[in-house]
């Protein structure tokens, strides 16, 4: 089977590729958001007016934990590795929990809850494309 551009181009990417080229998409957008939340916590940037230092603990303690798994899941998420989509999944679910179940600490933000809800269902589509029209190629192959 070749692999090449231009026989890719013509026949169109599969499932897989287009899975792949999504996670590594979302590995870039957590990567920004890692950087962005690590520059809150050193004080290159404010959030809601404040700064770290003077956040209340609630705020500090959802910073410090998005710095660590955004960057963790990127790293994951570049390298396809299965702990990466792992790390992404928990941390876009407990971004939801963290502004509907504490909406009134975290407010509620139904433009991120939209967006990662439709992330992770788009996801799942293509994961169930892949593996579904996967098995169907490599029966014809």
């Amino acid at each position: 089977m070749r692999n090449t551009l231009e026989h890719m181009v013509r026949r169109g990417p599969s499932f897989t590729e287009m899975l792949h080229v999504y996670l590594r998409l979302m590995a870039l957008i957590m990567l920004g958001a890692g950087l962005i939340h690590w520059a809150r916590i050193v004080g290159a940037e404010s959030w809601r007016g404040l700064y770290f230092p003077d956040m209340p603990t609630e705020w500090q303690s959802a910073i410090v934990f998005f710095a660590v798994l955004d960057l963790i899941a990127a790293i994951g998420l570049w390298l396809l590795a299965s702990w990466g989509t792992v790390i992404w999944l928990f941390r876009s679910l407990c971004q939801v929990v963290m502004h509907t179940v504490f909406a009134e600490t975290f407010a509620r933000r139904p433009y991120e809850i939209a967006f990662y809800m439709g992330a992770i269902a788009l996801y799942l589509v293509l994961l169930y494309l892949s593996e579904r029209f996967g098995e169907e190629q490599a029966k014809r192959s």
